[in-house]
């Protein structure tokens, strides 16, 4: 299969994965804003600290009003962490390879890009948003439901599935490093203890996990079982541990993935040695900048080994991109 091909399914699948994601961070966060008395309520800033856009998104808008953080993150099709950017690009990329991935999965796509954009208003109305971005992750599901039933297990569905493991692992480190970053800080007042457990439910369910959770773990939730489950579970598809698993079992098969395993090894090796209990506020944010990091690394690594000459800096992700370069000015 052609490395101009592969690299197209990639991308198709982490834009795919991103859009859902944005979709199912911004429900959550309207039930979480219901729940939250004003006080302590988080408000839309740490969707944008999420996206890693911060810097984008003020010199757009001068404020986190609940109209300016939807209008970025679903309608604005300029702003690379908005859900109509990532659906545009999932569909341009997917138009490309369309004798490669199954025509019922195009279709689905092309569908979804066409709802997505024609009731696009909807996200800013509450009575209409939660259908409509529900609508939107059913879309994600049914497409991915499709490609992993009808594709042929060749180079194209590989990379297709480390596209998208690694677009969810680093969405998973974005969601607990904002979120626990203002959660570990309120927990140091006493009044805002009665809210911890609806708070750290909300993380879990920023990514479907508050169910499986409590499956796997039964017990009432915690600072330290929630950060366990999301970063070293083995059986929950969104912890970053199965994600890079993942990512692993999928480059194997591939000629030359000696310097991506090995990177690949080295953050399994990080995610299994590190105890939640020992990552406090800074010492989590480190580490899960961290990870990023490797994200990045396996991504380049990728880039290097198997796309095209020159053709990986020519689309390189603009939020990875804005990401990378925040966590580096960090560290500086």
């Amino acid at each position: 299969m052609l490395a101009r091909v592969i690299e197209t399914i990639y991308w198709m699948a982490r834009y795919l994965e991103r859009a859902e994601n944005i979709a199912r961070l911004i429900n959550v966060n309207s039930h979480l804003l219901l729940d939250l008395p004003k006080g302590i309520s988080p408000g839309w800033e740490p969707l944008i600290d999420i996206t890693g856009t911060r810097e984008q998104y003020l010199g757009l808008y001068t404020d986190f009003s609940e109209a300016h953080v939807l209008t970025y993150l679903v309608t604005d099709i300029k702003s690379t962490a908005s859900l109509r950017f990532a659906l545009n690009a999932a569909r341009e990329n997917a138009r490309t390879t369309r004798d490669v991935i199954p025509q019922e999965a195009w279709e689905q796509l092309n569908t979804l890009y066409f709802y997505a954009s024609d009731y696009i208003s909807y996200a800013q109305r509450k009575t209409k948003r939660f259908s409509y971005l529900n609508t939107i992750i059913t879309y994600c599901q049914t497409i991915n439901g499709l490609l992993a039933d009808t594709m042929n297990r060749d180079a194209g569905y590989l990379f297709l599935q480390i596209g998208r493991y690694i677009e969810r692992a680093d969405m998973t480190s974005r969601i607990i490093d904002v979120r626990t970053k203002n959660l570990l800080t309120q927990n140091n007042h006493l009044e805002f203890h009665p809210f911890a457990n609806i708070q750290w439910m909300s993380v879990l369910k920023s990514m479907t996990a508050y169910q499986m959770y409590r499956r796997e773990v039964q017990v009432n939730i915690s600072q330290e079982q929630v950060l366990t489950f999301l970063l070293k579970s083995k059986v929950f598809p969104r912890s970053i541990y199965y994600c890079i698993a993942e990512v692993a079992r999928n480059t194997h098969p591939l000629p030359k993935s000696e310097a991506v395993l090995s990177l690949i090894n080295q953050t399994l090796t990080s995610l299994l040695s590190t105890q939640a209990s020992d990552l406090k506020q800074q010492s989590l944010h480190m580490y899960l900048d961290q990870i990023q990091v490797f994200l990045t690394q396996i991504g380049d690594e990728l880039d290097n080994t198997y796309f095209p000459s020159g053709q990986a800096s020519k689309c390189i992700d603009p939020l990875i991109k804005n990401t990378l370069s925040s966590v580096q000015n960090q560290s500086l």
